[in-house]
Order: C-alpha cells, then sequence, then structure tokens
C-alpha cells in the first residue's frame, strides 16, 4: 500500500502537470491611456458644420430627417457642401433598396452576442504600467483621434462608443481614396490573416460609411496588445470619409453585438481586451478644444471632480445606455420627461435630446429661434447659455455648461451660433461629445454600467 507521503507526491507531480498544461497569463494586468490633444487642422467646424452633424446623428441611429432638416440639406445641395451633406454609402454599394438601406443606417443591429461571443481571439499585455499615446480632437471638437498600432503599422483614428466596428483606410481602396491618409498595407503586416468569406458594411449619419472585407491582425493601443483582433478593411468608402484626411478609419467601443461583420459578428478592441485589464473599463475624457484622454484598465481620479455616480446600462440594443428622465435648465426647477432613454456616444459631436428638454432650454435664451434655414436652433453667438443638467439612471444630475452649448457660428459673419443641443425625433437621446466636454464618463464592462462626474477643471 503506497505510504501518506507517496500519495502526497503523486498529488504534487499531477498538479505540477495540470499547471503546465493550462493557458498561462504571463503578463500582469495593466491598464493604459490614449490622450486627447486638439488639431487645427480639422475644417469641421466652418459654416454648416451644425447641419452636418445633426443629420449625421439623425442618419447614424436610423431617424428620419424632420422636414426643416430636409429643407436645410436640399438647400445646401445647391451649394458647395452638397456631397458631404447627401453622399451615401448606397452610392459606393450599388444598393437601392430601401429596406437595405435602413437596415445599414441601423449599423445592422440584427447581429448578435451570441455571434459576437464565437470570435477567436486572445489578448495579452505589454510590460506592466501605463502606457500613453496622444488623441486629438479636430477643430471645433467635431470628432476626436487618437494613433493606434495595426501590425505594426500606425492608424491615427477615431474613437466611437456608438458603434463596434473597427475598420481602416488601406492599400485596396482606389488611388483617389487613399490620397492624404495613412493607408494601412496588409501584405506589410506579418501578422495579418485574411478572414475568408468575411465582409463588412457600415454606414454613419450623414450617409458616411464603408464597406470590404476583414482580416485579423495585432492591434495595439496605449500598451495593450489584441492579437488576431478582426480589422475591417475597406474597399469601398464615401467622400466625406475621404476628404477627413485627418482620420483614418473608426474603434467601435459600443457592445459587440452591433459589429456588422458577415457571416459571423465580431468582438470589439474592448471586449477582447477586457481580460487583461486592471479593470474592466475605458473612461472618455474628452475637453474643449485641450488635452484630454481615453483611459483603459483604470479610473482617473485626479480627471473628475468627487466621486462617479453610477448607473445600470441596457445592452438590448447594443449602446451605453442608461434611463434618462428628468432635466433642469440653469437654477430652474427640474421637469421630468417620461420614459426617457439616452445613449452616451463620443462619435455623435452634437447632444441631441427630448423636445420638451429642447424647447425649455432656448426658451431661456434670448435671440434663439427655430431656424429653418440651417434645419436646427440657432442664437447669437454672443448669448449668455445657461447650464443644462440632466438625469443619469435616476442619481446623478450631469451638469452641461452652457458654454459647451455653444458649437459653431453658421456662416462666415460669426454673428450666428448653431446650438450643440438640437431635438431628436425619437424616443432614444443621443449624448454627444457636447455633454462628454463637461462630464468624465466610465463605461464599466463587466457589470454593464455607467460612470458620470463633472470634470476636474
Amino acid at each position: 500500500m503506497p505510504s501518506i507521503a507517496h500519495l502526497q507526491t503523486l498529488l504534487l507531480l499531477a498538479l505540477a502537470t495540470f499547471v503546465l498544461a493550462a493557458p498561462r497569463q504571463t503578463q500582469q494586468k495593466r491598464s493604459f491611456v490614449v490622450e486627447r490633444i486638439p488639431n487645427p487642422a480639422f475644417k469641421g467646424r466652418t459654416p454648416g458644420a451644425g447641419t452636418r452633424a445633426l443629420i449625421k446623428a439623425y442618419r447614424k441611429y436610423g431617424v428620419a430627417l424632420p422636414e426643416g432638416l430636409v429643407d436645410a440639406m436640399n438647400s445646401a445641395n445647391a451649394g458647395s457642401t452638397a456631397n458631404a451633406l447627401t453622399n451615401s454609402l448606397a452610392d459606393l454599394t450599388g444598393a437601392t433598396d430601401d429596406k437595405a438601406k435602413k437596415e445599414k443606417a441601423k449599423g445592422n443591429k440584427a447581429g448578435t452576442a451570441s455571434a459576437a461571443a464565437n470570435s477567436t481571439t486572445s489578448a495579452t499585455n505589454a510590460t506592466a504600467g501605463t502606457g500613453v499615446v496622444a488623441a486629438t480632437p479636430e477643430q471645433g471638437d467635431v470628432e476626436y483621434l487618437a494613433p493606434i498600432s495595426i501590425g505594426g503599422q500606425t492608424m491615427v483614428m477615431d474613437f466611437d462608443s456608438g458603434s463596434s466596428d473597427l475598420w481602416v483606410f488601406n492599400t485596396q481602396l482606389a488611388t483617389a481614396s487613399q490620397t492624404g491618409h495613412t493607408n494601412f498595407n496588409p501584405q506589410k503586416s506579418t501578422s495579418f490573416k485574411l478572414m475568408q468569406g468575411a465582409t463588412f458594411s457600415i454606414s454613419y449619419g450623414d450617409g458616411s460609411g464603408a464597406a470590404g472585407n476583414v482580416g485579423t491582425d495585432t492591434v495595439n493601443i496605449g500598451g495593450a496588445t489584441v492579437t488576431s483582433q478582426a480589422i475591417e478593411l475597406a474597399t469601398a468608402v464615401s467622400t466625406s470619409f475621404v476628404q477627413d484626411t485627418q482620420s483614418n478609419g473608426l474603434v467601435g467601443l459600443a457592445f459587440s453585438k452591433l459589429n456588422t461583420v458577415k457571416p459571423t459578428a465580431q468582438k470589439t478592441f474592448f471586449d477582447n481586451a477586457m481580460p487583461s485589464l486592471a479593470m474592466p473599463v475605458f473612461t472618455a475624457d474628452l475637453r474643449k478644444a485641450s488635452v484630454g484622454a481615453y483611459t483603459f484598465g483604470a479610473i482617473d481620479s485626479t480627471r473628475f471632480n468627487g466621486s462617479l455616480s453610477w448607473a445600470a446600462v441596457n445592452t438590448t440594443n447594443g449602446f451605453w445606455q442608461f434611463s434618462s428622465s428628468k432635466f433642469a435648465v440653469g437654477t430652474g426647477a427640474t421637469m421630468t420627461v417620461a420614459g426617457g432613454q439616452a445613449i452616451a456616444d463620443t462619435g455623435t459631436t452634437l447632444m441631441l435630446a427630448n423636445a420638451a428638454i429642447v424647447n425649455a432650454y432656448y426658451s431661456q435664451v434670448t435671440g434663439a429661434v427655430n431656424n429653418a434655414t440651417v434645419g436646427g436652433v440657432t442664437f447669437p453667438c454672443n448669448a449668455n447659455l445657461p447650464d443644462l443638467a440632466v438625469d443619469v439612471g435616476g442619481n446623478y444630475m450631469a451638469t452641461v455648461r452652457g458654454d459647451d452649448i455653444n458649437f459653431a457660428a453658421v456662416d462666415a459673419t460669426g454673428q450666428t451660433c448653431f446650438g450643440g443641443l438640437q431635438a431628436i425625433q425619437s424616443d432614444l437621446q443621443i449624448y454627444g461629445d457636447i455633454m462628454f466636454k463637461s462630464q468624465f464618463v466610465a463605461f464599466n464592462g463587466g457589470n454593464n454600467s455607467i460612470g458620470m462626474a463633472a470634470h476636474q477643471s
């Protein structure tokens, strides 16, 4: 009969064999920072920027354009901004069926979470510590950009918490579309692999969009690395993306169920990186025309005042969605919007809210009018704008500073400005960069919650 000591030895050997056979996490979990700095080269805040931003937001979420906005768009069609306002993904792909267009405008939300889970991707860390990489809000804070590495090639990209595709400009595009961009070259990456039979097609807003084929490669953002990350290679892109030579694609940060890759949806970079992060979070610290940051895996308490207030996220539609049914203008009383819901979206420039909120707000702004010429509310650029507080999850009122709601001049005279707060004809409100410039926002993928606090000045 074996002795107790002999049995203990056998048990230890068995455990050692099991440990050696199991996958090993060889690197410490960590966090990393993606800084955001101004980019003076972008022309997004030129006259008409407000109308373009509003059209983009409506179409991104498949919301029909109201008559006034349609009139403004048609008026612009007669001028030099026609292409920027009306170019559509259908022009690129040959799609003519109305149903197909609507599905693309909604980001092909039919993709399922279970399909996304089938993505075979591994995540590893670089060295322990914090990585920093510059990120750039283009002039007028129209969009926020950051460099990432794909297969060892640096690409400046737009981070978007309202979509779930990582797609890039690349050498498959026509020469005219590549001009002025940094184009990913899969042939120069030793880690790139084509995903046979996989395609993607996505539309954002003003009709801007991209379509093409799909591969996998190693992606590094600020020191965190995901191997075999799905990379969507555009073979067709809309004019507005081609004209924006500062950006070379998008990094989607919504939930993976919104990913448009077919036949099998793929996971986002955040979902793939999450197991290797010190905390299952990323945070957005967007600043008005100044340095801010994305931080992955940690919450930097020096970037906000007080403590974060957390709200549950409804992931049904694939967005960072939460209840938002109360608001207050300036020092006024708190009012209610029954059943209000909202999305936190870094990829939308404006803040689109229930008409009751918009009407109550601009009733306190001298000279504010619903301007049919530009399709939205405008006011004198020197107007004194009150703060706006909106409810986040029922236990926190997020204050949006009045000076952040003054978005852009509507013409070269600089006398009339377009409001960063506009109405949306939908049950779903879209809280874009106008809100983020006043609020530090944390996205927790571990328990599906969102946290907010006022920026540290």
